[in-house]
């Protein structure tokens, strides 16, 4: 392993990690909450516990860099040089922010230096390159007239971030929010603000002002709601629980009717078809869509619908490559399946399993909760016979448990898809293209991968449907567009 990723695991194991709120202006406290490795839950460091105090600093500050323009009125070309800097920095210093949130959320550091931190950086990049690329418009009038349709930065943003992917959901929000000339203030998960705090830092190195960017951290009753309360933040970016998504529409309404865009929950369908080749081509990402980042994933594929005819052979064939799968140590390379995030998120995922067996879904594979580490390990387990009626085939567990529901045809496999509040995402598997096309257009989702799972890419945009969340995308150019808002110029040239 590399120097940086060694480093950052003997200062954690020290105890001397650390991520405090970066304000213009703002010498950290002493208030602070533990920050816990999820796999021994020692103490690996402290994350500064911010309150409205510290929330409304860092709002000032935005509200002055956004008015006296040091960011906003830069050139674009500018704009994307320091963004680019800035792509180096992390380039530089990529090892070390995947061991950050390695140790922070318990992922695997193979998929920390591998999967997350790569497309992070590659997240960033692509929308420092796009800056000069988002163009008004021209309105057709007639000659006397001139009608211009102009973009322009929305203010003062705050994003508002999930645990599971700290890194990659910070470059999801603040690289578009940023290149279009916003001053952005990030609030971290309290569980996972490491990477945050190291961006961030590296952001302000690279050249953008301190007023455009900005971190405050702590629990989201002290520094996401007084955010979202705040008559001076004109947008809140959230990822996260759909019912922590209901309150920020609220301290919206409560407030100044801040615009509020959502990425919540997700109950997402994997649906197998007998007209499938080859099984076994499919196994692998069956087993991701259901079983990546322990299950952490709002768009994870924990609903399986399986014509009936093969199951069975599909049932087999997963829990054969499962066995496969090394749970441990996510500092050890060779893991694949690290802890939960924290007892409380545990106890929730076991609760569910247990609910599961109770309501009469058939146990497959797994169902374990191991004792490695501190004990806050759930197998990846697998339920047959889910019924669309059980808990475990309408709620998100946010955990590695997969629900199994067999089909007959076509229309009820649809049908049973739909059955959920949510719709962020879909996979299916045919060989019959007219299939393919006709079902990935009457899946209520926002991504429908067909024969492999996926969330499309950074030039794809990514949000659901229903209960899902709404308001804008992350990703593509479409990101950048709830970045900014509308106006128009009307030039009477008579």
């Amino acid at each position: 392993m590399s120097v940086q990723v060694e480093n950052v695991f003997a200062r954690a194991k020290q105890g001397e990690l650390r991520a405090d709120a970066i304000i213009v202006g703002y010498t950290p406290g002493n208030q602070t909450l533990e920050s816990r490795d999820p796999f021994d839950e020692s103490v690996i460091g402290q994350v500064e516990a911010c309150t409205e105090e510290q929330v409304n600093l860092a709002v000032a500050a935005a509200r002055t860099s956004f008015e006296q323009g040091e960011w906003r009125k830069l050139a674009p070309a500018e704009r994307k040089q320091r963004m680019q800097a800035w792509v180096a920095l992390l380039e530089q210093n990529q090892e070390e922010l995947a061991a950050l949130d390695c140790v922070d959320g318990g992922k695997p550091i193979t998929e920390c230096l591998n999967t997350d931190i790569p497309e992070t950086i590659n997240t960033l990049a692509w929308y420092a390159e796009a800056v000069d690329k988002v163009f008004g418009k021209v309105a057709p009038t007639g000659d006397d007239t001139l009608g211009l349709v102009v973009n322009e930065p929305i203010g003062v943003v705050a994003a508002v971030l999930p645990w599971n992917f700290p890194a990659q959901m910070f470059a999801w929000k603040v690289g578009p929010a940023l290149v279009t000339g916003n001053s952005v203030i990030v609030k971290p998960a309290e569980q996972t603000s490491l990477s945050a705090w190291r961006m961030v830092q590296l952001a302000h190195q690279a050249g953008i002002p301190e007023g455009a960017l900005q971190l405050v951290t702590g629990l989201g009753e002290q520094t996401g709601m007084p955010l979202g309360l705040h008559p001076d933040v004109d947008m809140v970016s959230f990822t996260g629980s759909t019912e922590v998504g209901r309150l920020f529409l609220q301290y919206s309404a409560q407030s100044n009717l801040k615009e509020v865009v959502l990425e919540c929950g997700g109950k997402s369908p994997q649906l197998v078809f007998d007209d499938v080749e080859d099984l076994d081509a499919i196994v692998d990402d069956v087993l991701a869509a259901a079983f990546w980042n322990m299950g952490e994933n709002c768009s994870c594929g924990s609903r399986l619908l399986v014509q009936k005819g093969i199951k069975e052979p599909l049932l087999d064939k997963l829990c054969s490559r499962l066995s496969g799968w090394k749970l441990g140590d996510p500092k050890e390379t060779d893991t694949m399946v690290g802890p939960m995030v924290e007892p409380v998120h545990f106890n929730k995922v076991k609760a569910m399993v247990e609910q599961a067996r109770e309501q009469g879904a058939r146990l497959r594979y797994g169902g374990n909760t191991p004792a490695l580490g501190a004990g806050l390990f759930v197998e990846p387990t697998i339920f047959d016979d889910v019924s669309a009626d059980m808990t475990l085939f309408r709620d998100e567990v946010f955990g590695p448990v997969l629900a199994v529901t067999e089909f007959s045809t076509e229309e009820e496999a649809v049908s049973l898809a739909n059955q959920t509040q949510y719709g962020l995402a879909a996979s299916l598997y045919t060989s019959h293209m007219g299939r393919a096309h006709r079902v990935s257009r009457a899946l209520k989702a926002g991504t429908v991968s067909i024969n492999c799972f996926s969330e499309g890419d950074i030039s794809t945009p990514f949000g659901g449907y229903g209960q899902s969340g709404f308001g804008g995308r992350d990703n593509g150019l479409e990101a950048m567009d709830q970045y900014l808002q509308k106006k128009t110029i009307w030039y009477n040239q008579a």
